[in-house]
């Protein structure tokens, strides 16, 4: 999906979401085995269910076959984030800041792509990490990959 296409769904998706007093967290296209698959990860304080899930998928797939933006055949999904919730926006970094995080780096900083610890704070684009080794100061624009890292653990 070109930037220009990529930009007009999540355009649509947000305005659809927040009128459901929901979230978009992250959205995602790609190519599964055969089938293109269009994602859309929601959520909204106090968690979603599988029910909101079901409802969002009906109110997306009617605005895009409505809108007609996607030329192929694709399968759409709406789900939550998950409790280890992928951390895309500068308002996630801000708002998460004390919880456990994973983020992978696109270039290595300090020899290393790969941190793991408490985010400590967020501020002019620079995420703060307190890892087991010391803090390190990460640029958003090089973050790869960021989440959540709550570690469940079942009896």
């Amino acid at each position: 999906m070109n930037g220009e296409l990529a930009k007009k769904i999540k355009i649509l998706a947000e305005r659809i979401i927040l009128a459901e007093d929901m979230e978009l967290v992250d959205m995602e296209y790609r190519l599964q085995g055969k089938r293109w698959l269009l994602r859309f990860f929601v959520d909204r304080e106090g968690g979603i269910t599988l029910d909101d899930c079901a409802d969002m998928n009906r109110q997306l797939g009617l605005a895009l076959d409505v809108e007609d933006l996607i030329p192929h055949k694709y399968l759409l999904e709406v789900s939550s984030p998950g409790i280890n919730r992928p951390l895309v926006k500068d308002s996630d970094f801000e708002k998460y800041a004390g919880e456990k995080v994973k983020i992978r780096t696109s270039n290595p900083i300090e020899g290393r792509k790969n941190f793991s610890g408490v985010l400590k704070g967020y501020k002019n684009g620079v995420i703060e990490l307190q890892a087991d080794d010391g803090i390190y100061k990460i640029k958003k624009d090089d973050v790869e990959k960021a989440r959540l890292n709550k570690d469940i653990k079942f009896d």
